[in-house]
């Protein structure tokens, strides 16, 4: 399949317009690596001088999820420390005698474990970090495991936990030496980030206690209160990082994750409970039925799609959040995205 290049750039063009995003970066590739990328727009509206570049680094915000927890608790799969059926509890004393003791790491990864839906940390718990660990891993459920699925970030949380617990080692450290740096994502990193990695960094939203839009400094609260590093957030990566990523996916090597995994959690594990779900993935929309192209997205404005049977992964990093929270706008832009890039899976 041919890739229509005009037709991208115009579409992602047009959003600039339509003030979707001030800007954003897109990169399409393969097994081998990037065939296509490109810049529209501005870094940040307040600096028309300053055009958004291949290089920007980006809040990622939810891709967290993927690049850092995902990936590191596959490597814990695949090593034998964590199987996904066995519940918590039975091996871990922190939720052992607790309801969450008897849901399974296979339950949080298809968001099935009938987590509580709040989320608000601080109203909940406080601020002290131990009282807010305490809180997430001891409160009840909200439903019954293996019911329905709904998301939340604290799925991504709790794993986040659960990977520290059996590894020993802080989220941050184990997603840098296990994943990060074996892939050669030298720019992927938790915030708050270093001066000179926030002069290339993407604005997003605008903080009202200072005035000035988020830079260097994760959007999600939950992030900023836990330090800049947890399961559901907090951190920066640039086009290039999230396309070796995804390439690694195409053609795993030693390093990191390997195929197995991958094969996994790119496969509807939610069984007939809708909305359908691999682990930590989801269909891209209008492929639940063909599991084909498989997708993750950021409050920021960020995205990353995988088609194995393709050969070909996308991604789409923008920084909306500096114009509106409104999330209808750059869903359509995304999905027309998507068609765009993988348009033989899109008709029919």
């Amino acid at each position: 399949m041919t890739l229509n290049i005009p037709r991208i750039e115009q579409l992602l063009q047009d959003g600039v317009r339509d003030r979707v995003y001030p800007g954003a970066v897109w990169a399409v590739g393969n097994a081998s690596g990037t065939t296509a990328s490109g810049a529209v727009g501005l870094l940040d509206p307040a600096h028309p001088d300053e055009p958004m570049r291949l290089d920007t680094v980006f809040d990622i915000a939810s891709l967290t999820k993927i690049v850092a927890v995902w990936a590191v608790i596959g490597t814990l799969v695949e090593e034998g420390k964590l199987q996904l059926h066995t519940p918590l509890g039975t091996f871990w004393p922190e939720v052992t005698g607790h309801p969450l003791g008897q849901v399974t790491t296979h339950e949080l990864l298809t968001h099935t474990a009938g987590l509580p839906l709040r989320a608000n940390l601080k109203n909940l718990y406080g601020t002290d970090r131990q009282d807010i660990r305490d809180g997430v891993l001891h409160e009840a459920l909200h439903r019954a495991p293996s019911e329905a699925v709904e998301y939340t970030d604290r799925a991504a949380l709790i794993l986040g936990y659960l990977a520290e617990y059996l590894a020993g080692q802080p989220l941050d450290v184990l997603a840098a030496s296990r994943i990060w740096e074996p892939l050669g994502m030298t720019e992927t990193r938790f915030g708050p980030l270093p001066a000179d990695m926030v002069a290339r960094c993407a604005p997003t939203e605008l903080d009202e206690t200072t005035g000035t839009h988020l830079k260097g400094t994760a959007h999600d609260f939950s992030a900023r209160l836990l330090g800049g590093t947890c399961g559901i957030a907090g951190a920066f990566s640039t086009l290039a990082d999230l396309g070796r990523f995804l390439q690694h996916m195409l053609a795993p090597t030693q390093a990191a994750f390997g195929p197995a995994w991958i094969a996994d959690s790119l496969h509807t594990r939610t069984g007939e409970l809708s909305p359908t779900r691999g682990l930590f993935w989801h269909p891209a929309p209008g492929t639940e039925l063909r599991e084909d192209i498989w997708v993750h997205y950021g409050f920021t404005g960020t995205a990353m799609w995988i088609s194995p049977r393709q050969d070909r992964w996308a991604v789409l990093p923008t920084n909306k959040l500096y114009f509106t929270r409104d999330r209808e706008p750059l869903t359509a832009l995304r999905n027309s995205f998507c068609r765009a890039v993988f348009s033989d899976s899109q008709q029919g």
